[in-house]
């Protein structure tokens, strides 16, 4: 089992790393650059080549089965999760067979939404600290269910 982590902009990557270390699950944090290195031999940091979801193509490449992944990009989601990975979300919300379908469908109608009115402003809910403690909880259960 791995934990990977799409690691540009992320939110949660201390709760990732703070339950990797207690569970002594691999860590990969996947970006393109602007993080350090961590010292913990558990956390590896892959760095890909700039671009547009190159790092969810890393990504995407290599979960499966028995992987967890953490990733607040929903096309990502839908094809770790077609690959078998359990995907948790930035807040929490587990990504799963039952409702990613339904997070897609969400996602392409708020881009249609922002697309048909130019002058729309602001965005989603500030990130909490409640959305961090339910991250950090959902994130051990997860790791703990695939490792057995």
């Amino acid at each position: 089992m791995t934990l990977y982590v799409d690691a540009d902009a992320c939110p949660v990557k201390e709760e990732c790393i703070r339950a990797a270390e207690r569970l002594g699950v691999p860590i990969k944090m996947v970006c393109n650059g602007g993080i350090r290195p961590y010292p913990n031999p558990l956390v590896e940091t892959v760095f890909v080549t700039e671009g547009p979801d190159e790092a969810d193509k890393w990504i995407a490449e290599r979960a499966g089965a028995g992987d967890v992944v953490v990733t607040a990009d929903i096309p990502l989601a839908a094809k770790c999760v077609a690959a078998g990975a359990r995907v948790l979300k930035h807040n929490g919300e587990a990504l799963s067979a039952a409702n990613i379908g339904m997070a897609l469908a969400t996602r392409d109608l708020m881009a249609d939404l922002r697309s048909a009115d130019p002058f729309r402003q602001g965005g989603g809910k500030a990130f909490s600290k409640q959305d961090r403690a339910r991250f950090s909880s959902a994130l051990d259960r997860l790791l703990r269910g695939a490792a057995r």
